[in-house]
């Protein structure tokens, strides 16, 4: 085998990590210790900018940075830390050539860090462990690194992979060291290790270019962008170039721009060659694992694996009597299908099927919060729509059914623990571990099927006060495990359509939660909260009091109303039942039925029946 050249000034690093275990951060003590960005006062998580990111604290979409240390370029690729963004991650871990494993010095290694951590350790890539948060007052470093080498050893990493360097690090307070003895003064010694621990990429200019599409972006002006890696070759602007698409097609386009990363920020160069991490512009048909090569020389590159979805729901445009009445600007079939179409090429963990001739669009994605964030997305941007109750997609193996199995971990106060293991086994989960940990807590581990999972948080949190913690990771398909137990209780029902009124409200708060306030607008078929008698009951939310002359001591004194559940999309997806829907808008979400009259309801009642 020949030598394969090495570009000594280039490094690519994926930095891998649980939700919260502060890669973004250490990612702003990277660019702050090279001088690379210049932050403003008060700036910080800059990689997460994306405003649903902000607010959820979660990394949903993997983005690059560029740092310039000792004159070598170190790209970083931050990566979602989710589970059901694991079509972004797959796409990532094929551009470098190390790893950054963050764990927090107290929680150790969870289920999401396994899963990256799997497929990063699949690809050979050697990592380098960061154990961060050593400053917290319950750290406990030793024990998180002797967990993680277990967990590098029940993931059957090679020697070479098990013999990792160890950094100690706070990245909120901007210091890393190799031992816990060392003066903590800067960022050094993690940029050190990178340095002599990465490998330079194997990149060779001299031969025909080659170039890996990982990612796709969008520019009013320029059209679609492509980004990826430069495994071989060199490219400079206006050469022609072709393009080798999934099924083997080639098409040929010209390159019109070219971008480089410094900092954060895309800047134009002339050129670009193998090693580097770049955008390119020029090519209109362009999708994610799409190779882009020399002319005369169409060679394709090993094609990315894409994880199959794993839930589906019905998207369709609003058509409750409220539609266009909360600031919404896309609210027809036309308007949704091309969002859709959209964001299934930019994100190839979505699919889109039509449903109903084109009235309604079956999406499936990797999992609730997948679909929950494009749902967000959407609605941030000014669309209507209504969606239904998420499904597992189902498969057939050897004649038999199969469904989608998920890995969840549940930490507890042990006072709780009879209550959540009661619910788990009336959902057939298995129990693989129940173990207490170094602050008390249970931590339980399981593998319970999708389907049984939807609406289990919400009612986690209510067991446990709002103190539970659970993580869940696609783990496989297994077995199709039976009927499982559905919602327990039944829902109100609106009769009417108007506003609803204080003293209509309070006579319902004793049957269960209520989900909207006094003035809220409501129509005929709209769930207004809880019947927990377990049946639906059709109520009027309209009812005024009767006015007497007479005066009653104390009864008219001011009502006292508990304040209503406030709507997240994440409890109204988990919340609703097979003849329900979500109403999204800018502005509201609302739950209802799918058939608005009561009418309605009773003939596909008796429809089903007889089916």
């Amino acid at each position: 085998m020949p030598h394969q050249k090495r570009r000594k000034d280039v490094r690519n690093v994926a930095i891998i990590a649980h939700v919260d275990h502060g890669k973004t951060t250490l990612v702003d003590a990277l660019l702050k210790e090279t001088g690379t960005y210049e932050f403003k006062d008060g700036e910080d998580t800059i990689m997460d900018s994306n405003p649903i990111e902000r607010e959820r604290g979660i990394t949903i979409f993997s983005k690059n940075a560029s740092i310039l240390y000792k004159d070598v370029t170190i790209n970083i690729v931050d990566t979602p830390g989710h589970a059901d963004f694991g079509s972004e991650v797959e796409r990532i871990i094929k551009m470098v050539d190390g790893v950054l494993l963050v764990v927090d010095a107290f929680d150790g290694p969870m289920p999401q860090t396994k899963f990256v951590l799997r497929k990063s350790l699949e690809l050979h890539l050697k990592p380098i462990l960061v154990i961060n948060k050593v400053d917290r007052t319950n750290a406990r470093p030793d024990e998180v690194a002797s967990m993680t080498f277990d967990l590098f050893c029940e993931l059957n990493a090679t020697d070479e992979q098990l013999d990792f360097p160890i950094i100690y690090a706070s990245a909120r307070d901007k210091w890393a060291v190799n031992n816990l003895d060392e003066p903590r003064k800067d960022m050094k010694a993690l940029l050190e290790t990178i340095l002599h621990r990465v490998l330079p990429p194997v990149a060779d200019p001299e031969m025909p270019f080659q170039m890996l599409v990982t990612m796709l972006d969008y520019d009013n002006y320029v059209g679609r962008i492509a980004i990826g890696r430069i495994f071989h070759g060199k490219i400079s602007m206006g050469e022609t170039v072709a393009l080798i698409k999934r099924d083997g097609k080639i098409d040929k386009g010209k390159i019109t721009k070219i971008l480089k990363y410094t900092g954060l920020k895309r800047v134009p160069a002339s050129s670009a060659s193998a090693g580097d991490i770049v955008s390119i512009a020029g090519l209109d048909n362009v999708r994610v694992s799409d190779t882009i090569t020399h002319p005369d020389h169409p060679n394709p590159l090993p094609l990315i694996k894409i994880d199959e979805p794993t839930i589906s729901m019905n998207f369709c445009h609003n058509t409750s009597p409220l539609s266009g009445k909360d600031g919404g600007r896309f609210l027809t079939s036309r308007h949704i299908r091309e969002r859709l179409e959209h964001e299934a090429m930019m994100n190839i963990g979505i699919r889109v099927e039509e449903v109903d001739g084109g009235e309604r669009f079956k999406v499936s994605g990797r999992g609730e919060l997948h679909l929950s964030i494009l749902i967000e997305t959407m609605r941030r941007e000014g669309y209507e729509l209504e969606v239904s109750q998420p499904k597992v997609i189902f498969k057939e193996i050897d004649g038999e059914k199969y469904e989608p199995v998920e890995e969840v971990v549940i930490e507890v106060d042990k006072e709780y623990q009879g209550e959540i293991m009661r619910s788990l086994g009336a959902r057939r989960a298995e129990i693989k571990d129940i173990k207490i940990t170094s602050v008390g807590t249970i931590r339980i581990e399981s593998i319970v099927a999708s389907r049984a999972l939807i609406g289990f948080r919400t009612e986690m949190l209510m067991m446990t006060r709002g103190t539970g913690i659970m993580c869940q990771v696609f783990s496989q398909y297994q077995k199709y495990k039976g009927e499982m137990p559905g919602r327990t209780v039944g829902v109100l029902v609106s009769q009417s359509q108007g506003e609803a009124v204080a003293y209509a409200l309070w006579g319902l708060q004793d049957r269960g939660e209520i989900f909207i306030k006094p003035g809220d607008g409501i129509y005929e078929g709209m769930l207004i909260g809880v019947n927990n008698k377990g049946s639906d009951l059709v109520i009027n939310p309209m009812r005024e009091k009767k006015l007497t002359n007479m005066r009653a001591s104390g009864s008219d004194d001011a009502m006292q109303l508990i304040p209503p559940r406030e709507m997240t999309l994440e409890f109204a997806l988990e919340f609703i039942d097979e003849d329900e829907l979500v109403e999204v808008t800018p502005k509201n979400i609302r739950l209802r039925k799918r058939h608005l009259t009561e009418n309605q309801r009773k003939i596909m009642f008796n429809k089903n029946k007889q089916n």
